[in-house]
């Protein structure tokens, strides 16, 4: 397998959490809705709390691996499984690529305290089951993967993953809270589109580099 290098940890890092964040769910929708309320701010607060409730999730998983590294046909099912859900998730990404959720945004008033949004955007997080789902296949394969590269791997994977969320969802709430369109139907698409292509190929470096562990 290609050796693994700290700049593609975090690169690819980057693309993966941001072809989840491309995807509309309750995360998305709360930052739109409390935008509109509360404005730009709204967006980096929300993801904040995703942030921080993954930090946890992280430190959590690794400390876990950390002391299963040594069982090679587990690290094998975990990387052979993540390579499989991230597969599935870009072929659904090519296939069917999501609307833009802000087509046409409407100009927004921004009023009201922005207090409890770092904690929404935990209870919004934790509460999503496919949330849950991807952590559990994509999540603990691409840590195993980030290993490698020791405890910097990891920070650089964490890092690129929220950054991910924190651009976007800031983008986003910057959209609704100034009444800007930030891009058309069509460039959303061949955004989406893209990150469906890289995660297909990742899923099946991860397949590949799973395999690898019965070397």
């Amino acid at each position: 397998m290609p050796e693994v290098t700290l700049g593609v940890i975090f690169g690819t890092s980057f693309v993966v959490g941001l072809s989840g964040a491309l995807s509309p769910g309750p995360l998305l929708a709360l930052d739109i809705r409390e935008a509109g309320r509360h404005g730009f701010w709204a967006g980096p607060l929300i993801a904040l709390g995703h942030c921080i409730l993954e930090m946890f999730l992280v430190i959590a998983l690794a400390l876990g691996l950390s002391r299963l590294l040594d069982q090679r046909p587990l690290m094998a099912a975990i990387g052979v499984l993540g390579g499989l859900f991230l597969l599935w998730l870009g072929v659904q990404m090519v296939r069917k690529p999501a609307e833009f959720p802000l087509a046409s945004v409407q100009d927004s008033k921004t009023s009201g305290a922005t207090r409890g949004l770092v904690v929404a955007g935990v209870l919004v997080s934790v509460s999503n089951p496919y949330w849950a789902l991807w952590w559990a296949t994509i999540g603990l394969g691409y840590m195993v993967w980030a290993l490698r590269g020791g405890a910097v791997g990891l920070a650089l994977f964490y890092g690129g993953h929220i950054l991910a969320d924190l651009a976007w969802y800031s983008l986003v709430s910057f959209a609704v809270a100034s009444g800007r369109r930030l891009m058309s139907d069509a460039v959303y698409h061949g955004i989406s589109i893209a990150c469906g292509v890289f995660l297909v190929l990742l899923g099946l470096y991860f397949i590949g580099s799973g395999t690898g562990f019965f070397g």
